[in-house]
């Protein structure tokens, strides 16, 4: 007995042991592996697809072929893509374009497996669609309508991508770089444009000077020529009161011999004046006392000439018309 129940005892603990080194073996086949919080990872059992990691720490069954075969980025991506073609006006531009995406995380399965490389292929559908929408349009019009291109390629985008587990949030039509002469041209025609313009406006702000300036002479001349007419009609009506003042005191005296001596004193006021202004400009008239008498004979005979010419012209209107009616 003593000896079975040693023996029983030695087969247990060989047992014992034997389970123990089985959970050692299967423990040492289990690894770990850590995501990252912005990716999602991808694992294969023996090459083919198996779970979805989330950002942690995940055990991966070694001993069953798992593995980790890769990972793919949930952050907000940006391709830059930079197409050269030209416009309806057969002009060369360069056209930058950005377009922002992210994976779907619901979708990590054909992000990962459907496309080898995704960016070449959103690259591909812009130049598609830049292509196929400046020829269209003359290149002033271009700067216009870039966001109409940028739509264009989003909803291409939009359609195609996400069948492939992308997501397209936003694309932008960022640069449009015509030929360095194209631009050198461009700016010196709208020099020449905004010169026009101000060469225009300086002619009409000229015209307008010349306008107010003529205007403003005319004015001056009338005002001026209303004074002068006030002025002689208050020196007529100034004469005739003092001829007609000084007739009525002196009897003896005639309205000739008035005026003559009028005008000999307003002579010789004019000839203080003259000589009494420093810097006036000398004038050479006769300046005996006779000649005044002269000046007044020749004012006295105008006016009588002009009297004469009055009294006749009826009567000749008269004789003109007793003519007609012989």
């Amino acid at each position: 007995k003593s000896s079975s129940s040693s023996s029983s005892s030695r087969r247990g603990s060989d047992v014992s042991e034997g389970r123990a080194s089985h959970r050692a073996g299967s423990m040492s086949l289990v690894c770990v592996t850590t995501v990252s919080q912005d990716r999602v990872a991808v694992t294969e059992t023996c090459g083919k697809f198996s779970r979805t990691l989330s950002p942690g720490l995940h055990p991966i069954l070694c001993c069953i072929g798992e593995c980790v075969a890769g990972d793919v980025s949930t952050r907000v991506q940006q391709l830059d893509v930079v197409c050269e073609t030209k416009t309806k006006d057969n002009v060369f531009c360069r056209t930058t374009v950005s377009v922002q995406y992210e994976v779907r995380r619901e979708q990590v399965y054909d992000a990962f497996y459907k496309l080898t490389d995704p960016r070449s292929q959103m690259t591909a559908y812009v130049y598609d669609v830049v292509r196929s929408s400046l020829p269209r349009i003359n290149l002033d019009n271009v700067f216009d309508q870039k966001d109409e291109i940028a739509m264009a390629i989003k909803a291409q985008l939009g359609t195609v991508m996400p069948e492939f587990g992308y997501n397209i949030i936003k694309t932008l039509v960022t640069d449009i770089s015509p030929n360095e002469k194209v631009r050198k041209a461009m700016n010196e025609i709208n020099a020449a444009s905004r010169m026009r313009a101000a060469a225009t406006e300086k002619a009409e702000a000229e015209k307008i000077l010349v306008v107010k300036a003529a205007e403003a002479d005319a004015e001056s001349k009338y005002l001026q020529g209303v004074g002068i007419s006030r002025q002689r009609q208050a020196i007529v009506g100034g004469l005739q009161e003092s001829v007609v003042a000084f007739t009525d005191k002196v009897g003896d005296i005639q309205p000739k011999d008035v005026l003559q001596l009028m005008l000999m004193t307003q002579y010789f006021d004019m000839m203080k004046d003259v000589g009494a202004q420093a810097g006036s400009t000398v004038v050479f008239v006769p300046h005996t006392p006779g000649s005044v008498g002269e000046v007044g004979d020749q004012v006295r005979d105008a006016l009588l000439q002009a009297n004469a010419a009055g009294v006749g012209a009826p009567n000749s209107q008269k004789m003109v018309r007793r003519s007609g009616r012989h």
